[in-house]
């Protein structure tokens, strides 16, 4: 699955409508392509703050381990875990999304 269509599904799982995709306005901390929801920019793949609400929304439960992030959902059977490989953020931020894109997927 590409970054775009898990964004899309972790999207729908908030009920965050994308408008567009484009590039992070030039005053923006953001890096990468973002999602464009009602003027504002979206990507919890690369932002810290995204991931956080999106896992608060979902009532993920974050783990971090040795070798590997983790985001579930101990109500619902999700779970998602991605190697650090020397960044233990990008993990866990993937790790969220890849559990909400699960709980995306399940809403359709």
């Amino acid at each position: 699955m590409t970054d775009r269509e898990l964004l899309e599904l972790a999207a729908k799982a908030v009920g965050i409508r994308i408008t567009e995709w484009g590039e992070p306005d030039y005053y923006s901390h953001r890096e990468g392509e973002v999602a464009y929801s009602g003027g504002m920019e979206w990507n919890p793949l690369t932002d810290n703050g995204d991931a956080l609400e999106l896992a608060v929304d979902l009532g993920l439960d974050i783990a971090m381990h040795e070798e590997k992030a983790g985001a579930f959902l101990l109500r619902g059977g999700v779970e998602a875990y991605e190697p650090h490989n020397d960044d233990p953020y990008a993990a866990t931020r993937r790790a969220i999304v890849r559990a909400a894109a699960e709980i995306g997927e399940r809403r359709e």
